[in-house]
């Protein structure tokens, strides 16, 4: 919570059957993140679009409406990121993964779901979070670029 500081509004949940937390928060321009814990990680831009994730390990990114696979690779000297198209059975498998994560969030907001801190605190971002999941598209859909903006 205290590291999403590009969150200018976000709020830190307990979820009912995970032992960790998820921090869900905003941009000043909108543009949304959903952090559960380290991984997965989805980051949209400010019309609902998937931009970026971070998934299994894997980072991905929007490129032209499709998804790409980032993979570091390290050796002695250098670090390189290869970067692979996504199949279609891929996409769609990570789609459904993705949206199934974002529903189950959707459902907890939608119930009474156990606030652990926010910010700023003296609004309800987690009434703009719950609007927020339910305007998603189903299926997610895919940015032109990982960029903030759209």
């Amino acid at each position: 919570m205290r590291e999403a500081t590009a969150l200018v509004r976000r709020v830190e949940v307990a979820l009912p059957d995970q032992a960790g937390t998820c921090v869900i928060g905003f941009r000043r321009d909108g543009a949304a993140s959903v952090f559960f814990g380290a991984d997965p990680v989805f980051q949209f831009n400010t019309q609902g679009e998937l931009r970026r994730a971070f998934i299994d390990g894997k980072l991905v990114k929007a490129e032209l409406g499709k998804l790409v696979w980032l993979e570091r690779v390290r050796t002695d000297t250098t670090v390189q990121l290869l970067r692979r198209d996504f199949t279609k059975t891929e996409r769609d498998a990570f789609l459904a993964a993705a949206q199934a994560y974002l529903n189950k969030l959707g459902q907890y907001f939608a119930k009474e779901i156990d606030v652990v801190s926010q910010v700023p605190q003296a609004e309800m971002v987690s009434s703009d979070v719950e609007r927020w999941l339910a305007s998603l598209a189903d299926p997610i859909a895919i940015a032109e670029r990982p960029n903030v903006g759209a």
